[in-house]
């Protein structure tokens, strides 16, 4: 079982970190919510342990972000706000469970183990991507737009991915040879911008709405207008 665990306490961290391992899961480490966001979207968890108050993006803007862009994933928030009103923002923002601090171990294990039960029959059929009007179906790898099917071929369909998972986000054509096709970024040429393209003219050319628009000198950014 892999497991994300975002936190900005060093001691908490080490503590958590220690006792899952123990426990026999995997746990990969975010101190800030932006570099959760990251690898919660790049890679794929049984589960999410989060704070809410931590440097960079919230626990509950992260859970939001990750349940807009399509990320079922589980998600245990840990806190120190514990009233009515907090679990309910929590809940409301897509969590599974909510653990106010200070907690015992065992209770979080318990969770945990809950979470990561009900989580794997989630995820088997939690397989839809979807960004405005475009829903990706990632088991049977099709892609339609306000329920139009669109062809892609596997090279566009990673990369319309990619930029689903990194929705808002300028992302550079570096970053795009590295993380899609996993190859080493050639300055000199254009493959990049050309693909962007093919891609482009079959997601927004006959609709009125862009979707993928050009941030110039920067890269390329999933939005709506």
């Amino acid at each position: 079982m892999n497991l994300l665990l975002i936190e900005d306490e060093p001691k908490t961290v080490q503590s958590l970190k220690q006792g899952l391992e123990e426990n026999g899961y995997a746990v990969d480490v975010a101190y800030d919510g932006l570099i959760g966001r990251q690898l919660a979207m790049r890679n794929s968890y049984h589960l999410i342990v989060s704070d809410i108050i931590m440097p960079g993006l919230n626990g509950v803007e992260l859970c939001k972000e990750l349940r807009k862009s399509g990320n079922q994933t589980p998600i245990l928030m840990l806190t120190a706000l514990g009233t009515t009103d907090d679990k309910v923002v929590g809940f409301d923002a897509g969590a599974d469970d909510y653990l106010v601090k200070p907690f015992e171990f065992k209770e979080l294990l318990a969770r945990v183990r809950a979470l990561t039960k009900r989580g794997s029959s989630v995820n088997q059929t939690a397989q839809i991507m979807r960004f405005a009007d475009l829903e990706v179906n990632m088991d049977a790898k099709t892609v339609h737009r306000a329920e139009q099917k669109i062809d892609l071929t596997a090279r566009e369909f990673n990369l319309l991915v990619y930029l689903i998972r990194n929705q808002g986000r300028v992302i550079s054509k570096a970053e795009i040879a590295e993380q899609v096709w996993e190859i080493d970024f050639d300055s000199g040429t254009n493959v990049i911008e050309v693909y962007v393209n093919y891609l482009r003219k079959k997601i927004d050319r006959d609709f009125p709405e862009k979707l993928i628009h050009t941030q110039f000198g920067m890269g390329y950014v999933l939005r709506t207008e």
